[in-house]
């Protein structure tokens, strides 16, 4: 089972006694603030769910699939996802 969007607003929604707009809103509010904080270079934490870094990428050579000839990939950023205490417990309880 996966939940998309709007049944992850809805079951905030319900959670938090909020209506589903305004569970949108702060989850577009968290995403809002998780890109802005990425593109700074900063991290964010959120004690015993998660943590969000972005992370550098060194240049390196690759190969295309198709042709198989070599290629350089540049360097450039990645973001890492750490999942907090809380989530790792929950999964590995079950």
């Amino acid at each position: 089972m996966s939940l998309n969007r709007t049944e992850l607003v809805a079951e905030i929604a319900k959670k938090a006694g909020l209506t589903k707009a305004d569970s949108d809103k702060a989850l577009a509010a968290l995403q809002s603030v998780l890109v802005e904080a990425l593109e700074a270079g900063e991290s964010v934490k959120v004690t015993g769910l998660f943590s969000v870094e972005r992370t550098e990428r060194a240049a390196r050579k690759g190969r295309n699939p198709r042709t198989g000839e070599e290629i350089e990939i540049p360097a450039g950023y990645g973001v890492k996802i750490s999942a907090g205490s809380t989530l790792k417990k929950a999964v590995s309880t079950k």
